[in-house]
């Protein structure tokens, strides 16, 4: 099982300062790459891995959504997300993503947004989606990029011509990584690009879309401090397609 991080009351605090965390979707910095790698959400039943504060299930059904179950590890999680939500259409539920015991062919979208990286076993995850999903479902995902799940100390680092660089460490060697953020001890499971897209492609996906996402000049100009993120992408987003 992951590490539950999000239940860790000092944990939930500093997470629940971010902007994504406070605005929801419009806070997230990837939403507009992510909502065109989207199908179209009329009638269909959709299911959310690690939902979060639920600000995507919500979404999904004011876009016309059939349903939406959205998952996640954490109770505080959950709390929240059944907090901010009226919507009958929208189900929450406390559970292991590793661990999914849903009927098959029960959706046409699985949606995951910055929680597969926490997940030892990607290969696992892409099997469960394919047999949730309908025949010519959709599997839409975004992750820390691997780039940034392999820093080297100290990170940011100044070459000689000033230009800011990232060095990344052991990126080839797979694997758990143990990091600070907000707090100390956080677990979180480094794999290469490759290694997405070809589990992926083994399970049966098509691959339709991939993105190694940084801010275009318009969301640095809004948001001065992203400029470093076009020297070191920090999000990856991916979607495939279960082929027929």
């Amino acid at each position: 099982m992951p590490q539950n991080i999000y239940d860790d009351p000092d944990f939930f605090e500093g997470y629940s300062q971010f902007r994504r965390s406070r605005e929801g979707l419009a806070g997230a910095a990837e939403w507009p790459v992510m909502q065109t790698m989207l199908p179209p959400m009329q009638g269909i039943r959709v299911l959310d891995l690690g939902c979060g504060f639920g600000a995507f299930a919500r979404w999904a059904r004011e876009m016309g959504a059939a349903s939406v179950l959205g998952l996640d590890l954490s109770e505080k999680m959950i709390a929240r997300a059944q907090e901010l939500t009226s919507d009958p259409g929208v189900t929450y539920r406390v559970a292991n993503i590793e661990k999914i015991d849903l009927p098959d062919d029960s959706f046409e979208l699985v949606y995951s947004s910055l929680a597969l990286h926490y997940i030892e076993d990607f290969g696992a995850i892409c099997a469960a989606v394919r047999r949730l999903l309908v025949a010519g479902g959709r599997f839409v995902f975004s992750v820390e990029h691997p780039i940034y799940t392999a820093p080297s100390n100290p990170g940011w680092q100044d070459d000689p011509s000033g230009i800011k660089v990232w060095p990344v460490n052991s990126y080839l060697v797979e694997g758990r990584r143990v990091t600070d953020w907000i707090r100390p001890g956080v677990v979180k499971q480094h794999r290469t690009i490759a290694s997405y897209v070809n589990n992926l492609l083994d399970h049966g996906f098509r691959l339709l879309r991939l993105e190694e996402w940084g801010p275009t000049p318009a969301q640095i100009t809004e948001h001065p401090d992203w400029a470093t993120e076009v020297h070191r992408p920090p999000f990856l987003l991916i979607g495939g397609m279960k082929d027929e």
